[in-house]
């Protein structure tokens, strides 16, 4: 399993500073060779194309030969994902970056060393033991700190009998709406924020506006990840709704889109399940608000759509359960999730209990 330890760098940031310029050089160059492989009706480069094209460079740009390999195939692999048949410069408003490969970092102690060169970092917890894998990078934010992003190997975590599941529906009044009845709330950060900030902005400070953006993104990192630790944690099974976070931040519903994180909040929720081995599975939410939890019927109660969207609560007309319209989606979530539960667990778990998974 691959994980990724992010630390704060706090030495040799100026030798960083360069070599990031020089990184976005390299870039810039692989971008004016793919213009010239059009304007002749070349062969497209590949990566290893761009390798041979800068091979022996590495002294001139002051940049390590590895770092200067990786930032040519990630050109021609962020030009294949995206589709286009180039991709954007990079100038002073993109955020630095330099790669490098994974067997080219030393650990030193609580420091590492790369290229000759050894980088304090804050230690903020402590590495695993495991091969240091190529996507090690260093990165700077907005606000010119650098941090160390180590992607490195561990083992697997043994996967957890699944007895205990939960449903969970997004959402943007609560973060989410748990399928026993408890919710998360949403706190809204970047509300919280707004006053603040566009004074900033009215008065052109351009490095408190960059403080803020910053103090709101930590504020709300932190809280999704107390969240998703405390649902890993207690339960076995986790089942999420695969709302389009995309489509609803075109909408006039942006802000608060991107305000609670659904992204992340998946994201996390992944990634932990993974690393202490619960079970992880995005299903489809459609109609999960207006079939019943209980009948599995579609009735002429339900709400239905935008327009219902003020109903919180409703009665079902076939069976007369009375739903609360989020932890009803939350339950619908779970039961959709539960077949695929059990035949990847009868597998799994040969000769096991299986009707208790899925009644899970």
């Amino acid at each position: 399993m691959k994980l990724v330890y992010r630390y704060r760098v706090k030495s040799l940031t100026g030798l960083l500073n360069r070599q990031a310029r020089s990184v976005n050089f390299v870039w810039n160059y692989c971008n004016d060779r793919q213009k010239d492989a059009l304007r002749f009706g070349r062969r497209w480069h590949t990566g290893f194309d761009l390798i041979k094209l800068t091979t022996g460079c590495s002294k001139e740009l002051g940049l390590h030969s590895g770092t200067i390999n990786d930032v040519c195939q990630q050109y021609a692999k962020s030009r294949a994902q995206s589709h286009r048949p180039y991709l954007r410069y990079r100038g002073r408003k993109s955020l630095l970056w330099v790669p490098l490969k994974g067997r080219e970092l030393k650990r030193e102690g609580n420091a590492f060393r790369f290229a000759g060169n050894t980088f304090r970092v804050f230690y903020s917890r402590p590495l695993p033991e495991g091969k240091i894998l190529d996507g090690t990078n260093f990165s700077r934010d907005r606000r010119g700190n650098w941090f160390l992003n180590i992607c490195i190997e561990v083992e697997p975590a043994a996967a957890r009998m699944p007895a205990h599941g939960v449903g969970i529906d997004l959402g943007l009044k609560d973060l989410a709406a748990l399928s026993d009845g408890t919710t998360i709330a949403a706190p809204h950060f970047y509300r919280d924020a707004e006053a603040a900030l566009a004074l900033a902005q009215r008065a052109h400070k351009t490095r408190r506006i960059k403080a803020i953006h910053a103090k709101v993104a930590n504020q709300r990192l932190h809280y999704l990840h107390t969240q998703t630790s405390a649902i890993v944690a207690t339960y076995d099974y986790i089942v999420v709704g695969n709302v389009n976070a995309s489509a609803l931040a075109k909408t006039s519903m942006a802000k608060s889109v991107y305000d609670v994180g659904w992204s992340s909040f998946r994201t996390q929720l992944a990634y932990k399940a993974v690393k202490h081995g619960a079970w992880f599975e995005e299903v489809d939410e459609r109609f999960t608000t207006q079939v019943c939890s209980r009948c599995g019927a579609m009735p002429d109660t339900r709400p239905r759509g935008i327009a219902d969207l003020g109903i919180r609560d409703w009665t079902c007309s076939d069976c007369g359960s009375v739903h609360d319209r989020d932890r009803n989606a939350a339950m619908n979530i779970l039961r959709r999730g539960r077949a695929t539960l059990a035949v990847g667990s009868s597998a799994l778990y040969d000769g096991e209990d299986v009707n208790a998974i899925r009644n899970c």
